[in-house]
């Protein structure tokens, strides 16, 4: 029994072709009948451990051609997927992938026997095997092990997709990631990347002293950020708790208990909307360092993103297609908030009414409009029009007050805070301040805010952590912090361009 002796879409080829439902239906049972027929000889389809395998890339980087001219290379032990098929008589050649690569097999009816070959036969694209056997050089050129045994360790049921193409098949990649790392190299590149920037990541941090650590996630309070959160109930007790938008709080605490460089890699929860750079479960770091300032992470990040780049990208010139690439070359430019939004508003901007402004603003296509206040107005068009044309790495700094009340005043002028926002490919990539520790200031904003955004039957002690006001009041140091989004970071130095792509198990929408 065999899928290539049916009319049915095969998976004799490197792909099957896209299949309608009852096509699949049957070559699943076919398949399926498959795995009885080896489970009656006697053969388990979905086999045991498979010990001493190397990975492909290892078989690849450590084979030195003999000597003696047709010799073999030593016997080798390797396992992955079956990924293409083509039968010649008596021998099989076949392709085997394994996370790190590709190798192809040679399998002869001589060399493994008449039962065993038959068996080989029966193979599918996409069945798991283990084989073992030596390695020499195709007439073509081509690496090869020529099988002296083969196991099976996996049954496919379900044959492998052709290719990912159309928005359907976009959908396919992430809700099943599993057949988009199978099928779609670039994805399986991107993401293993991510890996490697989170290592170096944090390699980079533990060679600047810092110690790593972890905070809760479930909160009583939603605190640290300017976010609609995610809300849950906590049973045993009978209390609202949060899913955390930010662990700023947290940290700024164990500054407060003397530790001087802390940071946290983890996810945070905002319960808002989903896009080509927004999920709402993502990762972040963020940073705090004792006795520095918004310029002590101004440092830290230029250098983490240039030496996270050459150890994993090997360049600091990233090419994002369409004759798109992003220079990290330092230094990286700075500019001020206001400096930005007169590029953008006119050189006049703040000079004008506030009436002036938001017909102004209406001009330039924002949506703005009469009762909206100065800063709102102006926000708009830094959002709108600002933020999306930085490309190359922008520190954003001297911004008003009122957008950022956890931090430190510009000593010049209390209107701004002593901050930066780092925008890279038209998105916030880190956020920095030079920390709040007055404690009388810090509670003054914090209930100012509460009062500017109060909504009906909301209560003082559900709004503002006094707790963590009551631990300011014990004396913080004066602290630079900073916030990386991690996701942003990924896609900047993979070249991805949306948010999906760097994420393993992204969140969709839920289908009914």
């Amino acid at each position: 029994m065999s899928d290539q002796n049916t009319p049915l879409p095969t998976a004799g080829n490197d792909a099957a072709p896209e299949m309608n439902e009852q096509q699949m239906h049957a070559l699943f049972a076919q398949r399926l009948a498959k795995a009885k027929e080896l489970e009656a000889a006697g053969i388990d389809p979905w086999g045991q451990a498979f010990p001493g395998t190397e990975m492909i890339e290892k078989v690849r980087a450590d084979f030195r051609p003999p000597e003696e001219e047709g010799a073999f290379g030593p016997e080798v032990t390797i396992a992955g997927r079956i990924m293409a098929k083509r039968g010649m008589g008596k021998s099989i050649f076949a392709d085997l992938k394994d996370s790190s690569g590709r190798i192809q097999l040679f399998v002869g009816k001589s060399e493994i026997g008449d039962e065993a070959f038959a068996i080989f036969k029966k193979l599918d694209i996409g069945d798991i095997i283990g084989v073992k056997g030596p390695t020499f050089v195709t007439r073509m050129g081509e690496l090869t092990v020529r099988v002296h045994e083969c196991t099976l360790l996996s049954k496919s049921l379900r044959p492998l997709p052709e290719k990912f193409h159309g928005l359907t098949d976009v959908e396919t990649r992430y809700r099943q990631r599993y057949l988009d790392l199978i099928s779609n190299e670039e994805s399986a590149r991107v993401l293993k990347m991510r890996s490697a920037i989170l290592r170096e990541i944090r390699n980079f941090m533990d060679s600047r002293g810092f110690m790593e650590v972890e905070t809760p996630m479930l909160q009583s309070l939603a605190g640290g950020a300017s976010a609609n959160p995610f809300k849950t109930h906590f049973e045993a007790l009978n209390a609202t708790m949060y899913m955390r938008i930010a662990p700023e709080l947290y940290l700024k605490r164990l500054l407060v208990g003397g530790f001087e460089k802390v940071y946290e890699l983890n996810r945070n929860f905002r319960n808002e909307g989903m896009d080509r750079r927004h999920n709402p479960e993502f990762t972040m770091m963020e940073v705090y360092q004792a006795y520095g300032d918004c310029r002590t992470m101004m440092e830290l990040i230029e250098s983490l993103v240039t030496t996270v780049a050459m150890k994993v990208v090997g360049t600091l010139k990233i090419d994002h297609g369409n004759g798109k690439v992003i220079d990290l070359t330092l230094p990286w430019r700075r500019a001020t908030y206001n400096e930005l939004c007169e590029e953008k508003g006119g050189a006049d901007w703040f000079q004008l009414t506030p009436e002036q402004r938001i017909a102004r603003g209406q001009e330039l296509g924002l949506e703005v409009a009469p009762g909206m206040s100065d800063l709102e107005v102006t926000n708009e068009l830094y959002e709108k029009l600002v933020e999306p044309t930085l490309i190359q790495p922008t520190f954003v700094q001297r911004i008003p007050v009122e957008l950022l009340p956890l931090a430190k005043g510009c000593a010049d002028d209390p209107n701004y805070v002593d901050v930066f926002e780092l925008g890279i490919n038209g998105v916030e990539v880190a956020p920095a301040y030079s920390e709040l520790n007055n404690p009388i200031i810090q509670r003054k904003r914090l209930l100012d805010q509460f009062e500017k955004n109060r909504q009906p039957g909301d209560e003082l002690a559900d709004k503002v952590d006094e707790d963590f006001l009551v631990a300011l009041e014990h004396g913080m140091p004066p602290a630079g912090g900073m916030g990386i989004g991690i996701d942003r970071l990924v896609m900047i130095l993979t070249g991805a361009e949306a948010i999906r792509d760097v994420i393993l198990f992204p969140q969709m929408k839920i289908r009914k």
